[in-house]
């Protein structure tokens, strides 16, 4: 991959989770899963945290749906916030897959893309795994396989692509939506050789930044795999969000991982970090 200047120090947010994945903007907030702590924080801009719910699953991902209402992956269900506070099952997905279900990204037409792991991270012999689609009328079907962990997720704000970041595969990996959520089209988005590409977002000028643990960095791409700008962190970055009062905020959640073998052994040394990106969020605002 071509490489550009690295751009400068990213400042700390907010300290002292265990670890920060999914992160999303949404109502003048950062909310963060922190998977260590198993619970749903929503960060303001001058630093300050508020705990919204504990989740005891591991892992859970966040979005949602186009009428306000909060979505969770919780183990083999996704629940739904409803405006009292109240979570109800979404959706079921046990009928697909025992195995862990991921990451969460909702379109603009309240369908939800949800991915599976496919084996027993950590420690379990790898397996592929797979993308679920959940209609807004809330039936359930299995869209792609042979995903080699599939990790972040984006839509892009016309709702004609996904993009997913499959781990294993060194690469961005972007599907064709069809009118009735189906993936088509399957092909390369950007192959990223010696990278293990985590949570992602899509900015207004199309192209990617995606997490990097192993690298301790979080990197922007164009489609193609050429990079645009890469932040250097002192620890793994698992996820990043664009946000902000102009949409130009990049939020990454990082931590010190310590390998498989101790993922269930988190020390709260997860932050969030802050820095300007050169482009607004995909679909700003």
């Amino acid at each position: 991959m071509a490489s550009t200047a690295t751009v400068r120090k990213a400042q700390v947010l907010a300290d002292g989770l265990g670890l920060g994945e999914s992160p999303r903007w949404h109502d003048g907030r950062l909310w963060v899963a922190d998977w260590g702590a198993r619970t749903l924080v929503a960060i303001d801009p001058s630093g300050a945290s508020e705990v919204i719910l504990g989740m005891p699953s591991f892992p859970f991902s966040i979005d949602w749906l186009p009428d306000g209402r909060l979505v969770i992956i919780n183990e083999t269900r996704i629940l739904r916030r409803e405006p009292d506070g109240a979570l109800a099952t979404h959706a079921d997905l046990a009928g697909l897959s025992e195995k862990r279900w991921n990451e969460i990204v909702v379109d603009g037409r309240g369908a939800a893309y949800v991915n599976n792991v496919g084996f027993d991270f950590p420690g379990g012999a790898f397996a592929p795994g797979m993308i679920a689609l959940v209609t807004p009328e809330g039936s359930v079907r299995q869209v792609a396989d042979g995903v080699a962990f599939p990790n972040g997720m984006a839509v892009t704000p016309d709702n004609s692509t996904l993009i997913v970041a499959e781990s294993y595969g060194q690469r961005l990996t972007a599907f064709t939506i069809a009118a009735d959520g189906s993936l088509a089209e399957r092909r390369v988005w950007a192959n990223l050789p010696d990278c293990a590409p985590d949570g992602l977002c899509i900015d207004c000028e199309g192209a990617v930044w995606y997490a990097d643990v192993p690298n301790k960095r979080c990197v922007r791409v164009r489609e193609g795999g050429a990079v645009l700008q890469s932040v250097s962190l002192d620890r793994g970055c698992f996820a990043c969000a664009l946000g902000g009062a102009e949409g130009k905020t990049l939020f990454l959640t990082a931590a010190e991982w310590r390998g498989s073998a101790n993922a269930g052994d988190l020390a709260r040394n997860g932050r969030v970090l802050t820095i300007e990106a050169p482009a607004a969020r995909a679909g700003w605002p």
